[in-house]
């Protein structure tokens, strides 16, 4: 471990508050909402929520995604060509568990199984809301005295992108891909401009294994399509210089089977040829707490951090501190010593608006024990 002391963060989205929800729904719907009172509602859950993570002790924080309906479905109001929405299947692993899966994953915001619809060419359109959305991280982050270097802000992966928006538009899935690719490159450069470090989320990495397409697909199958998604990445990340990105993938933030995962050690080597400088992946996941071992077999590229989710964010148990502090000694166990290790949960809190598998407050004191349980393990490694 590099740093004098293991730093903490968290990925990405945090519980919203009532009143946004119910705008956040009511955009949703389509009906017509009040824009002074979104931005100053916008405005005020970010200030409190960046003020919280403070208070929680968090080192590196962001805006929680407040404004965002979902980590990925956010960019259907950024980019064009975009129009109406369609069921698609869900996971090939709830589609084994069918009942499970219809009273799990609808909620009062977002129904999960219909997905935006592609019906023309994809562009990006949405330079005003990404700047508006960095530059109030910033102002945000700026009042209470946080710096750049301890501020991140998230964006989809082009592959996430295309694996949850229906394409009806173009022929070729790599042309599709790429296009997103060209369109996003302009959101990660707006983010980057200033020196803020962005997170891309890409749980398509890791979950390519269990989608209907791949559940019975070879190993090698999903390594190539997962090279693909790669690829497209570093195309979309050319003109952002690689230490102002960390990757955050898993397995997807849901409480499901999961038995269809695919294993850590085998993508670990593609996902390892990103242009990135740090990585964010479950380990408190249970289906996947052994996989700390995987770090070992395939040691991390140089000079990158690794974020490992030592806090689950699919149960309301609390997670022990000591518990805490366990699953980062043993992921520091299985690095090079020089790598330095951030501490976060497994993922965000809040990917999706208005799911809520963990309470707000269950939330908070999840975040905190987190922070308990990095001092804990840095007196352990030191």
């Amino acid at each position: 471990m590099t740093d004098d002391r293991i730093r903490t963060t968290h990925i990405g989205s945090l519980p919203r508050p009532p009143e946004l929800l119910e705008l956040l729904t009511a955009r949703q719907n389509g009906e017509a909402v009040d824009e002074d009172e979104w931005a100053e509602t916008v405005a005020e859950a970010t200030t409190a929520v960046v003020e919280r993570q403070v208070d929680s002790g968090l080192d590196i924080v962001n805006d929680g995604e407040q404004s965002r309906v979902s980590f990925n479905w956010y960019v259907a109001d950024r980019l064009s060509g975009i129009e109406g929405k369609r069921e698609q299947d869900l996971w090939a692993d709830l589609q084994e568990f069918p009942e499970y899966a219809e009273e799990t994953f609808k909620t009062d915001v977002l129904d999960l199984s219909m997905h935006p619809v592609v019906t023309d060419e994809i562009e990006y359109t949405g330079q005003e809301e990404a700047l508006a959305e960095r530059d109030a991280l910033q102002e945000t982050a700026d009042d209470a005295g946080i710096s750049v270097e301890d501020t991140f802000i998230t964006s989809a992966s082009p592959s996430i992108v295309a694996a949850t928006h229906v394409n009806d538009h173009y022929d070729d899935y790599d042309a599709y891909l790429f296009d997103i690719a060209e369109a996003m490159a302009e959101e990660y450069e707006i983010f980057a401009e200033n020196g803020l470090t962005i997170q891309i989320d890409a749980p398509e990495f890791l979950t390519a294994g269990h989608t209907a397409a791949f559940a019975d697909a070879p190993i090698d199958e999903v390594k190539d399509v997962t090279r693909l998604h790669v690829e497209a990445l570093n195309e979309a990340l050319e003109n952002v210089p690689a230490e102002q990105v960390r990757l955050h993938t898993c397995w997807g933030s849901y409480e499901g089977p999961h038995h269809l995962d695919t294993d850590l050690v085998d993508l670990l080597p593609v996902i390892y040829e990103a242009d990135i400088s740090g990585l964010s992946v479950e380990q408190a996941n249970p289906r996947h707490q052994h996989e700390y071992r995987a770090f070992a077999e395939q040691p991390l590229p140089d000079g990158w951090d690794l974020i490992p989710g030592v806090v689950d964010v699919k149960t309301n148990i609390i997670d022990h501190p000591e518990t805490v502090a366990d699953r980062l000694e043993r992921v520091a166990d299985a690095v090079d010593d020089s790598t330095s290790l951030i501490a976060a949960p497994d993922c965000g809190f809040g990917t999706q608006a208005g799911i809520g598998m963990v309470d707000p407050e269950i939330a908070w004191a999840k975040l905190e024990a987190l922070v308990e349980g990095a001092e804990i393990a840095t007196e352990r490694i030191n």
